[in-house]
């Protein structure tokens, strides 16, 4: 009967020590991995030029750029700024890779399902700056992506890299953010 008794006692204890953790860690600036919202104060504009297209895949480019700036206005922590002379900072991206492998097949043994892989090339460069805020030579994005019964990948292709540069920015931009 005493095990009982002390259980909702412990549970409050621990509790309490949760919260006054909590607030130790957010009173010295920690925060979660993930939860950065801005780059350093002093930049305040980024440029983002038309990402080169080192693939075969017609308008990856610019519909990935698009997103990529669409995901930066959206979060709105910086101005996007048209000419990169301009800008506080330039984010550039070369697209290196783009590959979409079967790895599931329906009927008549026609895949059904493709795991579509995005490599890129990306720095963010402070303008005058000799080292980049941020920089990976091969930022990679993998995204599964499901074909209707009867239709193949390449009847859907501008749909499917439609989908996938929105996720593709999602997750560079909470890359490149979450460092700061």
């Amino acid at each position: 009967m005493r095990e009982i008794a002390t259980r909702p006692f412990a549970a409050a204890v621990a509790a309490a020590a949760l919260a006054v953790l909590a607030v130790s860690a957010a009173a010295c600036g920690y925060h979660l991995r993930g939860t950065g919202s801005s780059l350093p104060a002093r930049v305040r504009t980024v440029a983002v030029p038309v990402f080169k297209n080192r693939t075969t895949r017609f308008e990856l480019d610019v519909k990935l750029t698009r997103a990529v700036v669409g995901e930066l206005v959206a979060r709105g922590k910086v101005e996007v700024a048209a000419d990169p002379a301009s800008a506080d900072a330039v984010l550039e991206g070369e697209i290196t890779g783009f590959r979409a492998a079967p790895i599931a097949f329906g009927g008549g043994a026609q895949a059904d399902r493709y795991t579509v892989t995005v490599t890129a090339r990306v720095e963010l460069r402070e303008r005058g700056a000799a080292e980049p805020l941020f920089a990976n030579p091969a930022f990679v994005y993998q995204q599964e992506y499901e074909v209707p019964r009867g239709t193949s990948f390449e009847a859907l292709e501008t749909e499917a890299i439609d989908k996938i540069a929105g996720k593709f920015a999602r997750s560079l931009v909470v890359s490149i953010l979450e460092g700061f």
